[in-house]
C-alpha cells in the first residue's frame, strides 16, 4: 500500500518486482497510487486489499508492506496534514491488515531533500513520521520496519543519492528500488519461497 513510489503508473513498485525476483515462488501485489496521502490509503485499504474476487472468496496475506507519509507531509499547509494524524492513518491500516492475520511492515520515510518543497518544517515532519514508526514497533503495534535512508542516501541523509533517484529528488530510479528490494529480501523476506 501506497503513494507513487510504490504505483507502477507512476514507475514505482519495483522494489515489489525485485521482491518477486527474489521469492519466485511468492506473489507481490502492488496497491500504489500516485499523489495519495495516507488518509486516502486508509480509506481504499480494505476495498483495494480484502473485497471479495469474482469467485467470491476474500484474498488474504501474509504480509502488508505499507509505505507512505510523503504527500502528507507536502501537504501540511494546504491539507493542515500532521505527522500525528499521518500516524493515526497509518494504524488504521496496520489494525485492519493484522485483524486478517498479516504481518504488517510500515517503511520509514525515505530521504527527499533534493524536492524545491523540502523545508526545516517538513523535515521534521519526516523524522517525526518515521520515529513514530520506530515507537510502534517497540510497542509492537507494527510487526516489523525498515529504514530507507541509509541505503538511499550518500553522506547527506536527507538527499537521495546520485544515480539512485529522479531529478525530481523524491522518487526513485530503477537502482533505488532495486536498493530497497534487495534490503527488505535481506532484512525481512528470507524465508520466502
Amino acid at each position: 500500500m501506497g503513494d507513487s513510489l510504490t504505483d507502477p503508473k507512476s514507475q514505482g513498485g519495483k522494489y515489489l518486482d525485485r521482491l518477486g525476483e527474489l521469492c519466485p515462488n511468492s506473489s507481490f501485489r502492488s496497491f500504489g497510487v500516485g499523489g495519495n496521502m495516507v488518509n486516502m490509503m486508509r480509506k481504499r485499504f480494505v476495498r483495494d486489499l480484502y473485497s471479495p474476487n469474482e469467485g467470491g472468496s476474500v484474498p488474504s496475506y501474509t504480509d502488508v508492506i505499507i509505505l507512505g507519509g510523503l504527500g502528507d507531509i507536502l501537504s501540511n499547509e494546504t491539507a493542515k496534514r500532521t505527522a500525528k494524524l499521518i500516524g493515526e492513518d497509518i494504524l488504521l491500516m496496520v489494525n485492519e491488515a493484522k485483524s486478517r492475520g498479516a504481518r504488517t511492515i510500515v517503511l520509514q520515510l525515505p530521504p527527499w531533500g533534493g524536492m524545491k518543497a523540502f523545508d526545516t518544517a517538513r523535515a521534521r515532519m519526516t523524522w517525526d513520521v518515521s520515529n513514530w514508526i520506530v515507537a510502534k514497533v517497540s510497542d509492537r503495534t507494527i510487526d516489523a520496519t525498515m529504514e530507507l535512508r541509509p541505503l538511499l542516501s550518500c553522506g547527506n541523509a536527507e538527499v537521495l543519492c546520485d544515480g539512485l533517484g529522479w531529478k525530481d529528488g523524491i522518487h526513485w530510479g530503477e537502482k533505488g528500488h532495486r536498493v530497497v528490494g534487495d534490503a527488505l529480501h535481506k532484512a525481512l523476506f528470507t524465508d520466502c519461497e
